[in-house]
Parts: structure tokens; sequence; C-alpha cells
């Protein structure tokens, strides 16, 4: 588009999606070639760097190569059929693992070396480390393995999505012919074995240097490391379907089955073992990715917990919101929150003690009728899920809405909903043809012959263990509209229909992507008249086109836009007359930024809202969807200090140029780092100590009339 006039229907206005994402993937990868940042943090951006690429070849990469199978040639709104795309996607992260594979040969491993953590190949042990391997595998690990040959009786076997492998031609006797045999690397042991001090060898190594043991009386021609990553797009159809969670269950159990995407496999694999590989498992020669060092994402996640302190950045405590304190400090809740809102910020505020408080108290409080919940995901040991089963056997009606079909999450929710179930819980498992990403709860209460509601209206998900590495805020208000609009959320998600119009709440997929329309429809025209207009949102993802070209109508009628998106960005920023008014933003830290704000200046009166939705189609038409509007001033403060120290972050942040590249922002000599994480960490950290020297006043007994 660049030295041409913007042309509106031109399809290079849009950035591909698909390279977007795997422009996010790059930025993680820097962290882990960034040696500004500690070794063992190194390490575990490059394990989320391979986690992020597993993921993304079995969701995106499986449904473009399904589309390529059907003879699909529609292009997307970038102008690519998906062919094209996937002979992009293939150039692209072959580049990216060379650079990847390269940072840890060369890099990381020989760091670590140097301070004693050592990844060593067997022969280099000494003979006595030697033969008590030998022994450990025998008795421990030799049990666990089931070699599979193939031959006339035996037909290749089933690999499954994701696991280690070895593959291993052997032949009996000197004129046999060798064969192809396959030994899974056994899950449940760690990949790497400590053998003495901080040296430690890969359990597939050790399982090839006893092979042996393993195959006795063959000659072992070759022993080669290989892995398999599978399609995730695998469905069925949910109008025939009797019972949600048999479809679930069903497609589970197809995607072990799923066509190949990708093959993994040792750099000093043989052409001859890699050619029955190819032929067993229907692989194409370009889905063949010759690794020079075969160390996946759980290799490298179990290096980053060895007891190493001094080689990680210091690890963060969340801590309790200066509004709430600590659970035992006998402050009502509830009290607090009809006092104001609160915004909760995870991970700088404890999970525990602020959401989990909630849910707590509520299923313990016997003047609370009902608790209604919406989880997409939540941990496999799930305290609110716990809590929801306590508060129905104290007497209280509780509701829960749990999304089946959140993806690779599906078979803990099918656990939890028969859990629930089984408690006489009354459970809502999602619509037809609509994935429930809402993030909320609802509390019912009845105070003074009245009835209060109490709602958490969020950006993440009800889990723990996410809430202390993700970036996710909450509000938690007892605004009686917003309650009443989670009423009507909750009563579609168990009865027939969803309400088409809200009080406070934009909910997809009736009103949001309307309401976020005329959000920034209304800064053009406040420019044009001359009040204060821009427009800010922070996101996981912009890839809607309509959204897109609504943003780039506001640039060219001058709105100022900053756009603060985690992976995906669609819109190309700085176009004279297209978007010269536009700024794109990436940052990518130690927590996974996840928060969603959407701000506007509406005249100079600003508007704030918070949710679970990004600015895509899937979730402005697919899915169901809630935001809430912010309206208390120091939680609209709290929101504006969190967009201004994002903006101002010269240590993590990067800026998006027209072509889609990304540059990291820099301190210039002399000036002050900012870290927009540590920042939010210190401030956090600052606020709890005033709130301990100075004790928060007793709350109201009664709401305010």
């Amino acid at each position: 588009m660049t030295g041409r006039p913007f042309d509106g229907d031109d399809p290079s206005r849009f950035l591909n999606r698909e390279l977007a994402l795997l422009a996010y993937q790059r930025r993680v990868l820097h962290e882990a070639l960034d040696d500004r940042n500690l070794l063992l943090d190194r390490v575990r951006f490059m394990a989320f760097f391979l986690k992020n690429m597993d993921e993304f070849f079995m969701k995106r990469v499986g449904g473009l190569a399904q589309q390529v199978d059907a003879g699909v040639s529609k292009r997307s709104v970038d102008g690519r059929t998906p062919s094209e795309q996937l002979d992009a996607i293939y150039t692209t992260t072959a580049a990216m693992f060379d650079e990847q594979a390269a940072c840890l040969e060369k890099e990381l491993l020989p760091q670590l070396a140097a301070h004693g953590v050592e990844l060593v190949p067997i022969a280099e042990l000494t003979t006595e480390h030697r033969y008590r391997l030998r022994l450990w595998f025998e008795e421990s690990v030799l049990p666990a393995l089931t070699p599979l040959t193939v031959g006339p009786t035996h037909p290749f076997p089933f690999i499954s999505n994701l696991s280690s492998s070895l593959g291993v031609l052997a032949s009996v006797g000197e004129t046999a012919d060798a064969t192809f045999t396959r030994i899974k690397v056994p899950p449940g042991f760690p990949s790497i074995v400590p053998v003495a001090g901080a040296t430690h060898v890969l359990l597939a190594d050790v399982i090839t240097a006893n092979m042996d043991l393993v195959m006795p009386g063959v000659d072992v021609a070759e022993v080669s490391a290989f892995r398999l990553t599978r399609n995730a797009e695998v469905s069925r159809d949910e109008e025939v379907a009797e019972d949600l969670i048999d479809i679930i269950e069903e497609v589970i159990e197809l995607r072990r089955f799923a066509e190949t995407v990708r093959l993994e496999v040792d750099a000093s694999m043989s052409e001859r073992m890699v050619d029955v590989l190819v032929g067993a498992l229907g692989v194409r020669p370009y889905q063949v990715d010759r690794r020079s060092i075969m160390l996946d994402a759980d290799v490298l996640f179990e290096i980053t917990e060895l007891e190493r302190p001094e080689l990680r950045a210091e690890p963060w405590t969340p801590r309790p919101h200066p509004r709430l304190g600590s659970p035992d400090n006998g402050r009502d809740l509830f009290a607090e929150i009809r006092r104001g809102d609160i915004l909760l910020h995870h991970p700088y505020h404890s999970f525990d003690d602020t959401l989990q408080r909630f849910l707590d108290e509520a299923a313990d409080d016997p003047d609370v009728i009902a608790i209604k919940a919406a989880i997409y995901r939540t941990a496999a040991e799930s305290r609110v899920m716990e809590t929801l089963i306590r508060a129905a056997e104290r007497g209280k009606q509780v509701a829960v809405m749990v999304e089946l079909k959140a993806r690779f999450d599906e078979q803990a929710n099918v656990e939890w909903v028969r859990q629930l179930e089984e408690h006489g819980i009354h459970v809502a498992y999602g619509k037809l043809g609509l994935k429930t990403h809402t993030k909320a709860a609802l509390v019912v209460r009845r105070e003074d012959e009245d009835v209060r509601l109490y709602s958490h209206v969020g950006t993440g998900n009800y889990h723990a263990g996410t809430a202390r590495s993700y970036v996710d805020l909450g509000l938690l208000t007892a605004d009686r509209d917003i309650g009443q609009d989670l009423v009507r959320v909750f009563n579609y998600f168990t009865g027939p229909s969803l309400a088409d119009e809200f009080r406070k709440l934009l909910i997809a997929p009736v009103t949001m992507r309307d309401e976020f329309t005329s959000l920034v429809r209304r800064e053009v025209a406040n420019h044009r008249e001359g009040r204060p207009a821009w427009i800010t949102i922070k996101v996981n993802a912009l890839e809607d086109p309509a959204m897109v070209d609504e943003l780039y109508a506001a640039s060219q009628a001058g709105v100022p836009i900053n756009i603060i998106a985690r992976d995906i960005c669609r819109l190309r920023p700085g176009i004279p007359g297209a978007s010269d008014t536009v700024r794109v933003h990436s940052v990518v830290g130690r927590f996974l930024e996840h928060s969603r704000i959407y701000a506007f200046a509406n005249g100079g009166d600003p508007e704030y809202f918070i949710g679970s939705a990004d600015w895509m189609k899937r979730n402005l038409d697919r899915r169901v969807e809630a935001v809430a509007p912010v309206e208390d001033p120091l939680v609209r403060a709290d929101l504006q200090h969190i967009i201004d120290i994002t903006l101002a972050d010269n240590r993590r942040r990067w800026i998006m140029d027209e072509h889609g590249a990304y540059t990291q922002v820099r301190a210039d000599p002399g000036e002050p780092e900012i870290d927009s994480q540590v920042d939010l960490m210190r401030r956090t950290t600052e606020q709890e100590v005033v709130v301990r020297l100075n004790p928060l006043p007793a709350a109201p007994e009664t709401a305010p009339s």
C-alpha cells in the first residue's frame, strides 16, 4: 500500500492472520535470545515458544491443511489462498526453528554448563555413573517400555500426538532384513535424568544406551528420535448430537487419530528411516522438520525448575488487594463492594484473596441465595469448583455454565460437569454453534428484606494457576444494572433464548459489535466537531476485518488511536492518508498479557470497558462474551495508569510498522528503563505496605441509600 493512495477495498490493507500470529511467536523467541534476561528465564521463554508453536501447528496449520486437502481456493481477506498461506508458514517457521536451535546449542546449553547445569551425552559419563543409570533403567524404566516392531503380523503402530518416540532399525542375524520398531519414551518419568549434582542426561538417551536390554539378541543399525504433531481441528455435528458431552469426548478421541501436520526428526536420521515414517504416517515431504537438537518444551520446562534461583528472576508473590486485605482481617467483603467497585488485577493481586474469597464467602454466607458462574477453563483440581459444590451442599441454588468446547481443556471440563451434576448443581454445557467465552459470576444475596446482586465480570478464567502467570482484570461490583444483565445472560445458558437488549453490559453476539462500532464512530463525530477524541484498546488480538476498517476510517478522520495487541493485529499503522494516527504496540514480559481494556475519549468524559472479548470475528459473532463499563472514577484511574505505563514501557514493548514488522523499544542513553510489569508489581507492593501501616476504615454496615 505504500506509495499509492489508500484503497479501502485493497486486500493488502489487512495483514495475514497466521503470519501476524507467527510475528508474536517471534517476539516470544526474542526473549530467549535476549541476553538481558537471566539464563533460566531465557530457557523458559524458549519453552513457551516451542509450546506455542506446537499449538500453532495443531490449530492453525491443521485447519489450513484441511482446506487444502478439500480443494478450497477461497482467498483470505488479505488475498491469500490456503495453499499460499501454508507455503508462507512453512518458510517462516523453518527460519524461526533454525534460530531457536542455534541459540539453544550455541548459547543456552553452554551457558548452563558454565553454571554447572550440564546436559551431557551418556558416553561422557564415568563407568560408575553409566552402571548406576543402567541399574535404574532396568528396574524402573524398562518395565514401562513397549517396543512395537512392524512386520507381516504387526501393522505400523499408532503414534500419539506430541509424544516423543525412538525409531529403531534392527535385524536378527546377518542375512535378515532390518525391521522398524517404535519405542515410545514413557510419560510419567522425568525427561532429564539427574546423574550427579547438576549433571543430567536425557531419558531418551538412557533408553538408547540400553537398547540391548529393550531388544536383546538383535543387531541395531540405527536409533533415532522423532515426534509427531496432529491436527486438532476435528469436530462433529452438534445439530444431530443427542448429548454434547458424548460429542466432546468423541472429538477428544478423534484428535488422537487426526491427520499429521508435522513430523520432527533428529537431523541425523537416515533417509531410510524417514521414508519408513513418511510412508506409514502419510506425511508430505515439506512437513518433515529435521531438528539438530530434539529438546521439546517439556524438557526445557524441567530445566527451568532446577534449583538455581540465582539464574532466574526473583519470583513474584501476588499481594492482597488494598481494598480487601487478607481474608482473615474480619472485613466484610460484600460491604466493601457496596462501598465502591473494586478492580482486581492478576497476578499482581492474589486470586485466592480476591476472587476465590468472593466465591468462598458467598458459599458460606447464610444470606446468599444463589451463585451463578460461567467457566471456560479451570484447573483439574479446582478450588473454585469445590467451592461451588460446597455452596450447593449448603442449600444454595447453584448454576454453572461450563464450556465443553474450550480447546485442549475439554476433558477436564467434562469431568467437572459430571461432578457438579452429581451434587445437584444446574449445569449448562453451552449452545449449539456458539462457544461461551464469558468470564462472569453472580451472587444473589438477601439484605434487609431486599435482594442485592453482586457481580464479577473479568477478562480471565476462573483458574488459580493461570491467575499467577496471566495478566487479567476483573470488576467486582454491586451495580444493579450489571447484575440484572448477568441474570439475563445466565438465564440464556439454561433457557431457550438470549435477550437482545441489555442495560449496561455489551454482550456478544447480540449487541457488542454494534456497540463497539458506535463507540468508534462517536469518536470520529467528536473529532470533527472539535471535541476531545481518541481511542485506546488493549486486546490479545485485533483480527476482525470490519472493526479494522472502522479504525482505518477513524484514523482517516484524524482520531488518535493506540492499539496494544499482544499477538495478532491485522491493521497496518502509519500509512499516510490511511492510518497515520494509529500506533500499534505489543508487550511480551514475564507474565502473559491477557487483559482487555477499551477506552474512548467521549468528548472529554472518557469511558472505559473491560471484558472477555477480543476484536476477532469469532468473539464478536460466534461466542457469548460479556464486556462491562467501568464507571467508578478510582477504578477508571487505575485502568488509565495501566494504559499509561504500558505505553511508557521501553523494556518489553514493541512497535509495529506498516509492513507488520516489530521493533523493540529501548531506553535512550541516560533514560531510565521502564518495565511496565515490574512497575505494576512495585506499585502493588507499595499499596500493600500503605494499607498495612494505615488500616482501611471500616466499611458501612448497610448499603448507602
